[in-house]
């Protein structure tokens, strides 16, 4: 009689291979309930593990993965993932464990990044960052039986998915600008966006188009970009040589809020008389310009340190489980003012 595979109690079970993995070594990723399930449909198939399987199962790589889908060039330079890396380490080399990190051009390299990382056991589980909407990377996890989770919303992941997420309400953030720059008088706001394939980006511009539309705004432009320095010039110069130029800006980031502060003062305008400003992710950026730039705030080094404490936990047996973290809220410095124009 043939003996019973991992694929055969999947099948039977309904399941991915992954979720069978996880259930059969006792890793997370999957509820108690469906657990227990896998693991009674194998005792019943007769399934047992391999020697081979059990030495390998049993030995902790004590790693957890990191490997960005970006351009190297712009990653360099993004205040974000500094502070974010950081707060991972704050938690990861508490405990030991190693992080090992790696950037590759796009989800194809990311995913065989992920599986030779995984197959050699040089990581016991990994961070997937820049979520897109049904992300493929997801699915290739569950597949590979690798443990781990997702920096965004869970929105983002493909259905029937149970990789577990950590997020913050992006759409309450963008709501909170809109409202108090419409509140102060401003009828023309423009949004200066990134990369329109990320989960992130269409929640936030979806959110200020919803705020947009409720507070009746003359005018509501979006322009998408790719976060650098550069694309935040070209949108801001585009947008304030128009016939109907904003009295407010939004940004992504504070690279392009930044970018955006020099385009206005080249062209001649006051900063905050004739435009407001309002960076991304309050990085030391924003306290370094003249003036000093609003930002939408969020503490990015606990987010960090969240998500190492919460995988970390997975791992030690904690039943995996959505986590939304702080709502970043708009801080008020020198760029926001009501509109003189």
């Amino acid at each position: 009689m043939k003996r019973p595979t991992i694929s055969d109690i999947a099948e039977a079970a309904g399941v991915s291979i992954g979720a069978v993995s996880f259930a059969l070594n006792d890793r997370p990723g999957v509820s108690a309930q469906t657990r227990e399930r896998i693991r009674a449909i194998a005792d019943e198939m007769g399934w047992q593990p391999s020697a081979a399987a059990r030495n390998l199962s049993a030995a902790r790589a004590e790693a957890i993965g990191l490997v960005i889908a970006r351009d190297a060039a712009t990653l360099g330079v993004e205040p974000f993932y500094m502070k974010f890396i950081a707060g991972l380490e704050t938690e990861l080399s508490a405990t030991g464990t190693a992080l090992v990190l790696q950037v590759v051009g796009d989800h194809d390299r990311a995913v065989e990044a992920l599986r030779s990382l995984w197959a050699a056991r040089r990581i016991d589980a990994t961070i997937l960052t820049d979520l897109w909407a049904g992300d493929p990377r997801v699915a290739a996890l569950e597949r590979m039986g690798l443990p781990g989770i997702l920096v965004g919303h869970p929105s983002a992941r493909p259905a029937g998915s149970t990789v577990p997420a950590i997020w913050s309400d992006d759409a309450a953030a963008l709501n909170e600008a809109v409202n108090y720059l419409a509140g102060i008088g401003h009828r023309r706001i423009a949004r200066v966006g990134g990369l329109v394939t990320l989960e992130h980006t269409r929640i936030r511009t979806a959110a200020f188009k919803a705020a947009a539309q409720r507070h009746g705004l003359a005018s509501a432009e979006v322009v998408d970009t790719d976060y650098t320095w550069e694309a935040g010039a070209w949108a801001t110069e585009r947008l304030l040589t128009a016939a109907d130029p904003p009295t407010a800006i939004t940004f992504d980031n504070d690279i392009m809020a930044t970018a955006g502060l020099h385009v206005a003062r080249k062209l001649g305008l006051d900063v905050p008389g004739e435009l407001s400003i309002v960076a991304g992710d309050d990085s030391q950026l924003c306290e370094m310009t003249y003036p000093s730039l609003s930002a939408l705030a969020r503490d990015v080094l606990a987010y960090g340190a969240n998500t190492a404490r919460l995988l970390l936990s997975f791992l030690d047996g904690a039943e995996p489980s959505d986590f939304q973290d702080a709502t970043p809220r708009l801080l008020l410095r020198d760029s926001i003012a009501p509109p003189t124009r």
